[in-house]
């Protein structure tokens, strides 16, 4: 994954990232039909995951893609072996927006296979939140997830959408929230996006809701509780030797949305130059066709 050294090429949408091994078995397991090919790319999620080892940043964005793209093979693995952990948390996560209440006990039965993992209370966490759960019953399963993986990165962005004013929260609870990271997070950590995440949503609130708010939204880049966080994580995330995580490119996408609808375009064409094409549906998707999107402002 040579971030600085990416060809420019074609913009596609990749779920992947630059994760070369989870792309090339999602185009195997894409092709597969038939009984003999399904064993074998049942064979080859199982390989992927083994891979990960205790590695709980890169396994949890593996099992995450995984199991939005591939939610048959998941089923047919645990039918397969109920008993083997990584079969048992893929298939829960691919259960989670289906069914989040068995997702929540398959989830359970993962926690149970492999104790040290904090994928199983990662997807709880989402399970809770999309069961609209009270925030006491989330609070025990953050405190399993902080105790085995502090700074993870799906786990954050989890709790900062159910502290959205959309959601179970407030304003109020967002700021608190983000402060509270803020202050304790170390240096390039995985959930190093979530104060760019979260004045992106405002952003895009500001634009949804209409009325002065959306006629005001293209100041908003330029407010002073907003700017530095653009001229830190250009300052910190393009840096040779700044720790990468399995979503960094996915956060340069987003610093580059960012940057772009700053009107920032000398900065943004930097961070562009080494995303090499590779598009994430949010935060693109919100104004239209992502890959369209992406290419409009890469241009520009």
């Amino acid at each position: 994954m040579a971030l600085f050294s990416r060809r420019q090429q074609a913009p596609r949408l990749a779920p992947e990232l630059d994760d070369t091994a989870l792309g090339r078995a999602l185009r195997g397991i894409a092709s597969a039909r038939g009984p003999g090919p399904q064993d074998l790319a049942i064979a080859q999620l199982e390989q992927l995951l083994r891979d990960t080892g205790d590695h709980w940043d890169r396994r949890c964005h593996r099992v995450t893609v995984l199991a939005e793209a591939v939610p048959a093979l998941a089923r047919g693995w645990r039918a397969r072996h109920p008993r083997d952990a990584d079969a048992l948390l893929l298939h829960a996560w691919s259960e989670l927006p289906v069914d989040p209440r068995a997702a929540t006990a398959a989830f359970r039965l993962a926690a149970d296979a492999r104790p040290a993992d904090p994928a199983p209370w990662v997807g709880t966490l989402a399970a809770l939140r999309l069961l609209a759960r009270p925030s006491a019953e989330l609070t025990p399963v953050w405190r399993e997830i902080r105790a085995r993986d502090p700074w993870n990165r799906e786990a954050h962005l989890q709790v900062l959408g159910y502290l959205s004013p959309e959601e179970r929260g407030s304003q109020a609870a967002l700021r608190d929230f983000l402060d509270d990271v803020v202050d304790a997070m170390p240096y390039g950590v995985p959930a190093e996006c979530l104060p760019l995440t979260a004045a992106v949503r405002q952003y895009h609130r500001d634009l949804d809701s209409g009325g002065t708010r959306a006629l005001g939204a293209g100041r908003y880049w330029t407010q002073p509780h907003v700017a530095p966080l653009l001229d830190q994580a250009l300052d910190h995330w393009l840096r040779p030797g700044h720790p990468r995580h399995a979503a960094s490119v996915a956060d340069l996408g987003l610093l580059a949305y960012a940057l772009s609808r700053a009107a920032r375009t000398e900065e943004a064409a930097a961070v562009f130059a080494v995303i090499g094409g590779l598009v994430t549906r949010w935060p693109w998707g919100h104004d239209g066709e992502p890959v369209e999107r992406y290419a409009y402002w890469s241009r520009r």
